[in-house]
């Protein structure tokens, strides 16, 4: 693996190019597409970081500067967004978002020399590859489906559960581990189905589903399509629980599945937004009207203040020399004490269960 210099001639004439930042970092995810919402998340999250490190004198007197580059959370995008990212010069990316665009996206860093800190994507896989500038700013499936499978067998006790996924990296990953951890705590799950991700029409599933009597639902994806099944269920006279992952929590599930979203369970990062130590963090959010509460913004503003600090400690911009510290030593954050293992996973993250509300809001749920 070659380290890439920046006084490469391809990287020195792009990062000319750019206006006066002295360090440059992508934002790589979902502009457009069916989950924009949650690149909203990490975008004003990171940019709430740079705008703040620029404040105060950014770093090391160096100014940083993000750009956006759109994958519309699809494979196929995320590799040209990369590829692109590789050729404009710049070495440190936060993103991508949708485990399935973060997968291939993270072969091409790794050849290239660029880091990358997902504030989102949780499949185990992207880090079991050992790559040596991937890191993260949430935990991983391998933790969030158990979290949910234990609550499911532990506090809700169904007797015909269904777990359904969207067929993709994310989701089918998840709703595995969930239907594993239930089924080892002796709940029957009577079904373990995919849906194709932009369906619109789920009669047919639910039909299947009033047949096996099911009593809950477990749906591993994105809340476009569980919106959708939310909303035609109830018409449909099938009123079990339902439970996601964070891809299903977002406002935008509420507008999509209006009442039939009230009660609907959710596994999401903790509320980092009520920490007495964010305060001035949240009420900077708050000042430009934005929302400091999706589970992706603390995690997206965390991972530039690490690339930030990560810099300033090795003195070194070299993607590389930044890594090495990022593992060796140990960050207080806005999402709490970051220390990183050998694979760049989180050494201690924790999922909640929460309520969701017809009106877009959460509480904790009762154990």
């Amino acid at each position: 693996m070659m380290r890439r210099s920046l006084l490469a001639l391809g990287i020195a004439a792009a990062v000319s190019t750019q206006a006066q930042a002295d360090i440059t970092i992508a934002m790589a995810g979902p502009v457009t597409g069916p989950v924009a919402q949650y690149g909203d998340m990490q975008f004003i999250g990171a940019e709430m970081a740079i705008e703040r490190i620029n404040a105060a004198g950014g770093v090391d007197g160096e100014m940083l500067k993000g750009v956006k580059y759109d994958d519309a959370c699809d494979p196929k995008q995320a590799v040209a967004v990369a590829n692109q990212i590789v050729n404009d010069g710049v070495q440190y990316v936060i993103g991508h978002l949708c485990s399935s665009a973060t997968q291939p996206a993270s072969d091409i860093y790794a050849e290239e020399g660029v880091m990358m800190i997902t504030a989102a994507s949780t499949s185990p896989t992207i880090t079991e590859q050992g790559y040596e500038l991937v890191f993260r700013t949430i935990g991983l499936d391998s933790l969030q489906g158990p979290v949910a499978g234990r609550y499911i067998a532990e506090t809700v006790k169904p007797k015909h559960m269904a777990v359904i996924h969207d067929k993709q990296q994310y989701g089918e990953g998840i709703a595995t581990g969930v239907r594993d951890t239930v089924e080892e705590a002796g709940i029957d799950v009577v079904l373990f189905e995919g849906i194709t991700a932009g369906d619109k029409d789920f009669s047919a599933l639910i039909s299947k589903l009033k047949k096996e009597n099911v009593d809950f639902v477990y749906y591993g994806g994105y809340h476009p399509e569980l919106g959708l099944l939310l909303r035609q269920s109830r018409e449909l006279g099938f009123d079990a629980p339902f439970m996601g992952p964070e891809g299903v929590g977002n406002p935008d599930i509420s507008k999509i599945a209006g009442q039939a979203s009230e009660g609907l369970y959710v596994t999401l990062p903790p509320a980092f937004e009520t920490d007495p130590k964010n305060a001035d963090l949240v009420a900077a959010f708050k000042d430009k009207d934005q929302d400091p509460s999706g589970p992706f913004v603390m995690p997206a503003y965390t991972a530039v203040e690490l690339i930030a600090d990560g810099i300033k400690g090795a003195d070194s911009t070299d993607p590389y020399d930044v890594a090495e510290y990022l593992k060796a030593n140990s960050f207080d954050t806005p999402i709490g004490k970051v220390e990183y293992d050998e694979k760049g996973d989180l050494k201690d993250f924790n999922f909640v269960v929460y309520n969701w509300h017809a009106d877009g809001t959460k509480s904790e749920a009762a154990h």
